[in-house]
This record gives C-alpha cells, structure tokens and sequence, in this order.
C-alpha cells in the first residue's frame, strides 16, 4: 500500500519519527525516506543511526535551532531545483517543540509545499491514556511545552498554567523535573498526569494530585531520569453558590486550605491576590473568606 503513495517533487516532507520505541515508525514514513533525494535532520549522527536501522542510506543536511534559517535557505534553494525532501527531528513530530516551524514557514514563503507524515508524539500519547474529557466549560487544552527556565518569564508561565481553565500539557527534561514538582505541588487536589519515557522500556504513567508529584519523583530514583510529559487537568468546577450559604462557599477546598497557609505569613490583600493566581478561584470570594478568616485569627 506505502508502494501506491505519490510522492510529488519540489516538496518538503515533515516526517515524524520515532520517540523511544523504533517500530513505532510508519510504513508511509519508511517509503518515503527512501524516495527522497536528502535528509534534513536536527543532528545529523542521531538521524544516521536512526536510518542506518531501518536499512536506509541518504544525504543529510543539518538543519537544528542554530542554524534553521540559514539551512532553511539552502533547502528551499534544493527544492526549487525540483528535489524531494525530508525533515526529521531527533524525535517525534518536527515543529512541536522542535525545529521545523522556521523551515516551513521558509517554504510555503517560496510559493513550495509542504506535506506532513504523522506518527509518534508524546504529547498525543499521553493525551490519549490520561483519561481525560473535554466540557463545555473547559474546552480543549493548551499546549506548553517546555516553560522557560527562570526569572520572570517562567513566574508569568506558572500563573497562567494556575490560571487555565482548560488542561494544560507541558514537556519536561529530567535534570529540571525536580523544580518544576516543587512548583506543580502548590496547585495541592489538582489532578495531573505524568508520562515518563514514553513509549520506552521503562515507561511510567501515573494520575495523582499535583502535591504528590515530588513524593511520587522521590520514591524510585530512577524517576529522575528520563524525558517528562505531564497533563495537568482542568480545576474542578466549582459548586454553585447558596446566596444563603457562609462566605466559603463555592471556593472549594483546596483553595480554602491555600488561603489558610498564605494568610498567618502575608497582609490579607497579598494574600488573597496570590490564592487567587494559584488556585483560579475567584478573588471577590477569596476576598470575603479572608476578612472572615482574620476576624477569627485577631478575635
């Protein structure tokens, strides 16, 4: 069947190759590789090894996040002359936190085409045994990545995963999945599912609350090695409030427990501004509970 597929010159192919386990590639991905007149490849050692498994030789062009708009420029230049070729990263699907994107962009910027592979991806992978379901209150998910490492720009990344009330999915190295734990924990019930090493041999999935993460990381050490894709599911829906009701309800548990910790430590107003970014809850609300909160803590 791969044999039918027509494979039209002066086209760029994005092909996705494999994440961990080698027969995950498709029998599409392999025809192809074997068609085209060049690879371009994030690193071209990785990309050899990769071919020479499935028994394929081909001219590799390094195209990776240092040089992706100059080689861009040089692939473009090879297509125009009527060539077919391929771009694979070192895993996965190119352009999903990948290289790629820029060499697209050059590509359909020439008036040339470009035409996508499918295959594996750790972001669908998890997707897919997460358990979890789209609402109408929290429509689809908001693909993260990988957040940046420090300062404010990571600060301003976490407020607003806290703040999303669809799920979020995030990529993580394994050097720095001890730091990002620490910082998932202080979202507490919050469920979040975590892949580790995907598709390997030593593949984890767990479902636990955001809080358990570095307990759940220090129990085996070999928890601290290995690539990270973690689902972080949407906040549960709040109940309705009882106009009746005391100036806790609708909150919610786990933002009234946040709220308990911050308050003895910060002035009300910075507190509550802060349960609010932590927890989405609504700050009107948290703002009521923390006046009733100080009144009994100063009684």
């Amino acid at each position: 069947m791969a044999g039918a597929q027509h494979y039209p010159p002066a086209t760029l192919y994005l092909v996705a190759t494999p994440i961990g386990n080698l027969a995950d590639i498709s029998l599409r991905a392999l025809h192809l590789l074997q068609q085209v007149d060049a690879v371009a490849c994030e690193d071209t050692r990785h990309s050899a090894a990769l071919l020479r498994a499935y028994g394929i030789e081909r001219p590799l062009l390094a195209l990776h996040q240092h040089n992706e708009r100059e080689a861009a420029a040089a692939v473009v230049a090879r297509l125009q002359a009527g060539a077919r070729i391929a771009y694979v990263s070192d895993a996965g699907t190119p352009g999903i936190s990948d290289p790629g994107a820029r060499l697209c962009q050059a590509v359909a910027a020439a008036g040339l085409r470009c035409v996508p592979l499918p295959g594996a991806s750790s972001l669908t992978a998890l997707l897919s045994v997460a358990g979890w379901v789209e609402s109408e209150a929290a429509p689809g998910f908001v693909f993260l990545g990988f957040l940046p490492a420090k300062g404010a720009a990571r600060e301003r990344a976490l407020r607003r995963l806290a703040q999303l009330p669809q799920a979020g999915v995030l990529l993580e190295a394994p050097h720095r999945i001890p730091a990002l734990a620490r910082e998932l924990a202080a979202l507490g019930a919050r469920c979040l599912t975590v892949g580790r090493e995907l598709t390997k041999q030593f593949e984890e999935i767990a479902t636990l609350p955001c809080a358990d993460l570095p307990a759940w990381l220090a129990a085996k050490p070999q928890r601290l090695r290995g690539e990270f894709a973690l689902l972080l599911h949407p906040p549960e829906a709040a109940p309705a409030t009882d106009p009746e009701a005391g100036p806790d309800a609708g909150l919610g548990a786990e933002a009234l427990r946040v709220l308990d910790l911050l308050l003895p430590e910060l002035p009300l107003k910075t507190a509550v501004r802060l349960c609010a970014e932590i927890t989405g809850a609504p700050r009107n609300a948290l703002y009521e509970a923390a006046l009733q909160r100080q009144a009994r803590l100063d009684s």
